[in-house]
């Protein structure tokens, strides 16, 4: 997926794959790890599996964007903090 964000709402995004279609995603929750903010998307549309996807949020001189994450330790780090945040509200994760 490309990094540009476009924004259609406030929690909704859309980004373009990698056959060039158009996806919009909902921005279900931001948070901070080890000092960079995330983004966890969910597709609108045809998610039966609920699969989430995680983004590293990074500014430039154009505004946001969306980073898909390459490190698996960045995605682990990142997969603890939102764990630890969903137990604390007491949601199932």
């Amino acid at each position: 997926m490309e990094n540009n964000i476009n924004t259609v709402d406030e929690n909704i995004v859309k980004l373009i794959d990698e056959n060039g279609n158009e996806i919009e995603f909902e921005i279900i929750l931001t948070l901070e790890a080890e000092g960079k903010e995330y983004a966890i998307l969910m597709p609108v549309e045809d998610n039966d599996e609920e699969e989430a996807y995680i983004y590293r949020i990074e500014e430039d001189a154009q505004g946001e964007m969306l980073v898909p994450l390459e490190d698996d330790d960045e995605y682990e780090t990142v997969v603890a903090v939102y764990e630890a945040i969903m137990e604390e509200e007491g949601l199932n994760y």
